[in-house]
């Protein structure tokens, strides 16, 4: 006899570190079907940018999400670069590669600390958020900032790196390695995380190739792509590194390709800070004419895309951008379907979601053709908490 039941995860919940929802349809253990409602983190960034002026802009998508305060930025700069055909110094490009692959690294050490605490292996959560650190310090030193580096503008880039911070950062990688090489064991060899994360999860690569997915989350189905190689930005086309891929698409598999990257980031940082050339680092452009323009980096997460269009004047008239995990985030309905509700956040944390840099939000009633303003869902937020202070018995 089937026996359904219905689980609701969030929209606040001690294993999501953002407010989204889940409600599990499950049979005993069994997931069934899932319903998934976003929406609970709109901040109107792409229309505040377009309030802003050119230079502005890139602060404001800088905050978009704290881990992607590299790669939003680059892909900002060169839809702008894009518009005006903007040269780029190439010391600046090389720069631009290293901040891009830092912020790598310490993504993917802090999704795999995460990971280690979804599964309640939080030795791997202590160990991998306290070897980044040791990124963080880099961060620091090469922009100024843990977070929103404030590195990146059109034409180049804000700050150079110094001549007496490269021994710096090559011992702190050297530092790092050593604790990659302990945590890759840890992970890879452990008997319990194969039993958990191996044929978990699996998205095929039909599936995600359907589903257009991109990132760490297609390459562990077996799908060849990443902008760095495929759209050449920065220097990557002039240095040498492998794109990971995996076949199996399970969970474990998104787990080895990460880990992996990590090491490919760390080889990125060393060739650039061997080739960087001297020069300028940035060409101090001053206008930017009437057109549109896209810009394209390989985040962490995947493919990240920024499209803006120029009236002429100093701000954009519009400003689009697409995260990865809006093309990642639909793969959950395909993967955690059929296995069991213990599962589900893991295979959820496999996609890496990041909701701040996903929320888009306009409501359209397509029968009357009503579109809300910002004024208008403020209004129906404060009703909607009224009524809820009123119904709990608040004043």
């Amino acid at each position: 006899m089937s026996h359904k039941a219905h689980v609701p995860i969030g929209p606040y919940h001690p294993l999501q570190e953002e407010p989204e929802f889940y409600k599990l349809v499950v049979d005993g253990e069994k997931v069934v079907d899932v319903d998934v409602r976003i929406g609970y983190n709109h901040r109107g960034i792409e229309k505040i940018s377009e309030s802003k002026n050119f230079d502005q802009s890139i602060f404001i998508v800088e905050r978009i999400c704290g881990i992607c305060s590299s790669s939003h930025p680059i892909a900002c700069v060169q839809a702008i670069e894009d518009i005006a055909d903007i040269p780029v110094p190439e010391r600046a490009l090389y720069i631009r590669s290293i901040n891009q692959e830092l912020e790598r690294i310490h993504s993917h050490l802090l999704w795999l600390g995460l990971a280690g605490h979804f599964l309640g292996y939080n030795t791997v959560f202590m160990w991998a958020w306290k070897y980044r650190e040791l990124i963080c310090d880099i961060m620091e030193t090469v922009t100024g900032n843990r977070q929103n580096y404030a590195m990146h503008k059109v034409g180049g880039v804000r700050r150079d790196i110094e001549r007496e911070h490269v021994s710096y950062i090559l011992t702190r990688l050297d530092e790092f390695l050593k604790q990659l090489d302990m945590l890759k064991g840890a992970v890879l060899d452990d008997p319990v995380i194969h039993a958990r994360l191996k044929g978990v999860g699996v998205l095929t690569k039909e599936a995600a190739i359907d589903y257009a997915t991109l990132g760490p989350v297609a390459r562990a189905s077996g799908v060849d792509i990443d902008v760095r190689r495929d759209h050449p930005y920065a220097a990557y086309d002039k240095i040498k590194w492998n794109v990971i891929t995996r076949e199996e698409g399970d969970v474990f598999a998104k787990t080895v390709v990460r880990i992996l990257e990590m090491y490919e980031s760390a080889s990125i940082i060393r060739q650039c800070l061997d080739k960087m050339p001297q020069g300028p680092i940035d060409s101090n452009p001053k206008d930017i004419p009437a057109g549109e323009g896209i810009g394209l980096a390989e985040a962490p997460r995947g493919e990240c895309f920024h499209y803006i269009k120029s009236d002429g004047t100093n701000s954009p008239t519009r400003h689009k951008i697409r995260a990865p995990t809006y093309m990642n985030f639909p793969t959950f309905k395909e993967t955690v379907i059929g296995e069991t509700i213990s599962d589900a956040t893991i295979i959820l944390a496999g996609i890496d979601p990041c909701y701040c840099c996903t929320e888009r939000m306009l409501i359209v009633d397509t029968k009357d053709k009503i579109f809300m303003n910002v004024e208008e869902l403020i209004r129906l937020s404060q009703e909607a908490t009224a009524r809820i202070k009123e119904k709990m018995g608040i004043k």
